[in-house]
């Protein structure tokens, strides 16, 4: 559960040039030499801090995953998540008091502080990890103006269509190769059951709409292809351009459509008051077929459900235009120091490496797009499926788009603006009103 807020929580307060990031292989798992002496510097009894937004039960299984590296080099992690990192880490930066490390949550926030100079350059250890175990474009992520200054950490995979595989083994109907395919099973399930196949849910508190927001995400990769997305990033594409509308038209087949949605929770304008985990239970029971959502709603279904091929859920990638097709979205993590400290230092290799990646994917919950790790070590077998979509060398990623736009966009008139579509607002009207979110100049 709270993955899906640590990546909604907050908003970008910089552009960051999107991407793209055609990810390079697995390579083999194994305790990296990352993490060293630091110059051969006696760092036992010293004390990093590390400030971030994961919290709760996740926040406990992070410090769990170094506890190993404590005890080894001695020195102590202290952990502090916060729902208002944003603006706390802003304060602490300006008053001279910042973490000596900082886990950012988009791309475009941690090149804002490394614009503004509060971020230190990654010391050769972890540029040296980061170019060894992820692929170029994630390495550009933890780029600013030429200058290495910290490696990814985790990453997930958006755009799983969910299902049950025992009734499509009822209905007689396979997963789709293509997004004409969809289309055609959505309306051979709907001619079986009498009712929508589709079900979702678009609230999410101060943050709803932003399941929205993956939906148009996800088309407009697919039908656009990464150039037009990377141009849609930094608004060289307007939300305006007819690309980005046909994006919103695809979607608005599905969910906009009052034979297609909301099953089990009402019309389509229930799709906002519909939480959007609250879609998984209804999916075990089977009051809907199909919802669209990342790796994560596998933490949403009721105790017991058996997530598997053959179980209870299951989920396929959203097709593309073409069976080839292998875009995907998605989102991660980067870590930034504020510290030059030798101790610092160590641990930022380590989290830079695949012992750390394997460490935190076997506790459960996360994955990693390190292409040292491997993926038997993630619990769950979504979980396992998105490991090697990320380490496939085939595999298109875009980073979630509204995490790189402009706050006032990608948290601001973009969520909204999925809120006021499904409440029947016109989509020209929606897209100038998006638009509008955009800094002038």
């Amino acid at each position: 559960m709270a993955q899906s807020q640590r990546y909604r929580r907050l908003a970008p307060l910089a552009l960051l040039g999107a991407a793209g990031i055609a990810l390079a292989g697995c390579g083999a798992p194994g305790a990296p030499e990352g993490g060293g002496d630091a110059g051969g510097e006696d760092v036992s009894g010293e004390t990093v801090t590390i400030y971030g937004t994961i919290v709760d039960s996740e926040a406990e299984l992070l410090q769990e995953s170094w506890a190993d590296f404590e005890e080894e080099t001695g020195i102590e992690i202290k952990y502090e998540g916060s729902q208002d990192f944003e603006t706390q880490l802003g304060t602490r930066a300006q008053g001279g008091n910042p973490p000596d490390i900082a886990i950012f949550p988009q791309p475009g926030l941690f090149a804002d502080f490394a614009a503004r100079d509060f971020l230190k350059p990654a010391p050769e250890e972890v540029e040296k990890n980061a170019n060894e175990y992820w692929t170029e474009d994630w390495v550009n992520y933890g780029t600013y103006d030429g200058t290495f200054y910290g490696a990814p950490l985790m990453a997930n995979v958006k755009g799983w269509i969910w299902y049950s595989p025992a009734k499509f083994a009822e209905w007689g109907v396979e997963v789709p190769e293509t997004l004409d395919d969809m289309a055609a099973l959505t309306e051979t399930i709907q001619g079986a059951t009498g009712a929508p196949a589709w079900c979702a849910g678009f609230e999410s508190g101060t943050a709803t709409g932003w399941p929205g927001t993956d939906w148009i995400e996800d088309y407009v990769l697919r039908q656009a292809g990464p150039d037009v997305y990377d141009q849609w990033v930094t608004n060289e594409v307007p939300f305006t351009d007819p690309q980005i509308k046909s994006a919103f038209d695809s979607v608005g087949e599905i969910l906009l459509t009052p034979e297609n949605v909301n099953a089990g929770f009402g019309d389509v304008r229930s799709i906002n008051s519909t939480a959007f985990g609250d879609v998984a239970p209804a999916l075990a029971s089977g009051d809907c077929a199909l919802t669209h959502q990342a790796s994560f709603l596998s933490g949403f279904f009721p105790e017991g459900t058996n997530i598997a091929e053959d179980g209870d859920v299951w989920a396929f990638m959203l097709p593309g235009e073409s069976a080839d097709d292998s875009a995907v979205t998605g989102a991660g993590e980067i870590v930034g120091a504020f510290s030059e400290s030798a101790a610092t230092q160590q641990v930022l290799a380590y989290l830079s490496s695949p012992e750390w990646a394997n460490s935190r994917v076997s506790l459960g919950g996360v994955t990693s797009a390190n292409n040292g790790l491997d993926p038997a070590n993630a619990q769950d077998p979504i979980l396992q499926e998105t490991i090697k979509i990320l380490q496939d060398p085939d595999t298109t990623f875009r980073f979630d788009a509204s995490d790189l736009m402009p706050g006032a966009v990608g948290a601001g008139t973009f969520w909204k603006g999925m809120v006021a579509w499904v409440n029947g607002s016109g989509t020209d009207e929606v897209l100038e009103q998006i638009e509008t979110g955009w800094p002038a100049g």
